[in-house]
């Protein structure tokens, strides 16, 4: 086996260099895991035409194998919730959901975490088993739980895990529950993105412990890192301290929009001219406010049989749609359903652009066994509070 310690410890110095790694204890699990270990038995590279270039550990030269292992990039490791690269023969296409998470977004939220010796803490996304090998270097295997809801993923990351000779505790289940067996906790980190914070873990930590997740809505983009205190009355209070994107939680994962768009939106309620571009969605703050104001809302995009750019919003669940139109830099806003999607979204986003557009970081919330409240301190037209049922 080829030894990785010079990467490792390049690896550490680029996250220290970054700003990124600031704990001693924190560098030494960087140097002492080596992520090679879960990439077992490969992972899938971008290729040509959207497709995917199968690469495994055991068919690839062990230093370009090493080379690969040490990118500072997400690699992913699972395609359509089955295929692996040691299956894949050729070029393959599919949809990841599975991955080993870049090292810098990796480290940079177990930094967040503000861990302590003797800390107890739940993972939530097992992935390849490499965030969990760093906790259990920094505060013990016994000290760390980690949930991952498929099968397969789990078995090789515990198989990894015990290869870098971490037993730690690893469960099989749908992490949207937590693990109440081994609760409380002292932090919850989650490595993939959720709609909203369950309040499942909210119960599960211990209070003043921290839950570190990402937040914001089912979009790839448009989603924020929340890191919230638990406080005794059960309830939990914190800020977005700052963008991520995570692969969203798999039993929130949605099914992308197909079929004749037009067809779906062939009779509409009203037409009007937006006060708002639509493009203005492709951008990470307003495509995070619009998700708090349009929970459930998704944007699509397409091309017309002329060439012409379409967009859309839908929500299946209350069976409402928005679609546009542009003209010479105009755009027609058509809504269908019992809800006007594009009012609320647009009311927001001109609310957030009369505050002068503040970042994401902004952002506060405070979450209840009954709702979440989401707010921009003194702008009271910045305030959103969801229900827990119904939303």
């Amino acid at each position: 086996m080829t030894d990785t310690a010079p990467q490792r410890r390049a690896l550490a110095d680029r996250l220290t260099r970054a700003g990124i790694l600031s704990s001693p204890r924190w560098r030494a699990a960087v140097e002492a895991v080596p992520r090679e270990l879960f990439l077992n038995p490969g992972v899938f590279l971008p290729a040509e035409g959207g497709r995917w270039r199968p690469v495994t550990a055991a068919g690839t030269d062990p230093a370009e194998w090493v080379r690969i292992a040490y990118r500072d990039e997400s690699l992913t490791t699972q395609l359509d919730g089955h295929l692996t690269a040691d299956q894949a023969g050729d070029l393959v296409a599919g949809s990841p959901t599975s991955s080993s998470t870049n090292p810098f977004t990796v480290v940079d939220m177990l930094e967040k975490l503000d861990v302590e010796d003797g800390h107890e803490v739940l993972e939530i996304g097992t992935g390849t088993g490499y965030s969990s090998a760093l906790m259990c270097f920094r505060l013990g295997e016994d000290n760390v739980t980690t949930v991952e809801v498929d099968p397969d993923v789990a078995a090789r990351a515990d198989a990894a895990l015990e290869a870098a000779g971490y037993s730690t505790w690893t469960v099989t289940g749908d992490g949207l529950l937590g693990h109440p067996r081994r609760a409380p906790y002292d932090r919850i980190v989650a490595t993939c993105a959720v709609r909203r914070i369950p309040y499942a873990w909210i119960r599960q930590t211990k209070p003043g412990g921290i839950v570190l997740t990402t937040v914001g809505g089912s979009w790839h983009y448009g989603t924020g890192l929340a890191k919230v205190t638990v406080a005794e009355d059960g309830t939990a209070t914190g800020r977005i301290i700052g963008r991520s994107s995570f692969m969203q939680a798999r039993s929130q994962a949605e099914v992308p929009i197909a079929g004749d768009l037009s067809a779906r939106t062939a009779y509409a309620d009203s037409e009007r001219e937006s006060k708002v571009s639509p493009l203005r969605l492709e951008e990470w703050m307003p495509a995070f406010l619009a998700q708090l104001a349009a929970p459930g809302a998704r944007f699509t995009r397409a091309t017309s049989p002329g060439g012409d750019r379409l967009l859309y919003i839908f929500d299946p669940d209350r069976e409402s749609f928005a679609s546009f139109r542009e003209n010479d830099g105009t755009w027609t806003v058509c809504q269908g359903g019992p809800v006007a999607l594009w009012d609320a979204i647009e009311q927001t986003i001109t609310a957030w652009q009369d505050a002068d557009s503040p970042d994401i970081t902004a952002v506060r919330l405070h979450i209840t066994r009954e709702a979440h409240t989401y707010w921009v301190d003194g702008h009271p037209a910045l305030r959103w509070q969801h229900h827990l049922i119904g939303i």
